[in-house]
């Protein structure tokens, strides 16, 4: 890729900290309390898309739209109680700032703001790595869509064709595909290799201290 204008888009959540797990159990009581019996493996696969694509996707587009706004609210309730002990995954720290160092342009896509992406950014500790965040809130249309990968390049002032996008979910490898960059999956978020590569990854890590490790002779070289 050459060493000019070079990014390297980051998705947050089950790519560089380990929360997937803990948004399918603040969604799953979420739909409890709303009245609605979700199994988690379905809610798991289904972590990435934004908080009213989720409940339609979950509920179907003939549920009663009238509770969405309380499902959501009451998953951010639930998840916010995780704030002050968010895992980061292990290497992903250093991964960041490994690129940066590499001359790398980072940037983060991710549907989460405000505290929460304050909680995230803290629990990753590479602040000084990364360049931009583009969240939810900047676009009109949430992952799958491509427009999240999109608005990061925009901030990165990179074209597509000098990007790659890391991501652990399908919704992020078609993101990634339908902005014309390069996906990189990892395995961290639980979904499997198979369903990654079907979505668009054109090569699979175990998580970032894989991808670390692999930096000499892999995609990032």
């Amino acid at each position: 890729m050459g060493s000019a204008g070079r990014a390297a888009v980051f998705d947050v959540d089950g790519t560089l900290v380990d929360t997937n797990h803990l948004h399918v159990v603040a969604w799953w009581e979420a739909f409890r309390q709303a009245g609605h019996d979700v199994p988690m493996h379905a809610v798991h696969r289904a972590v990435g898309l934004p908080s009213t694509d989720l409940v339609a996707h979950l509920l179907g587009e003939d549920r009663d739209t009238g509770q969405d706004a309380d499902i959501s609210a009451g998953h951010k309730a639930l998840y916010g109680q995780y704030f002050d002990r968010l895992p980061a995954l292990p290497g992903a720290g250093d991964l960041l700032r490994r690129l940066h160092r590499d001359g790398w342009t980072v940037v983060l896509a991710t549907s989460a703001g405000g505290a929460e992406l304050g909680a995230l950014r803290r629990a990753i500790g590479a602040d000084e790595a990364i360049s931009a965040t583009a969240s939810a809130d900047d676009v009109d249309e949430g992952k799958p869509a491509p427009e999240p990968v999109e608005h990061a390049l925009e901030l990165a002032g990179v074209p597509a064709e000098r990007a790659v996008f890391v991501g652990d979910t399908v919704w992020d490898m078609r993101a990634g595909s339908g902005a014309g960059v390069r996906c990189l999956g990892v395995l961290c978020g639980g979904i499997p290799r198979a369903d990654l590569e079907e979505a668009g990854a054109d090569a699979v890590y175990a998580g970032p201290a894989h991808l670390l490790s692999a930096l000499d002779d892999g995609p990032l070289s």
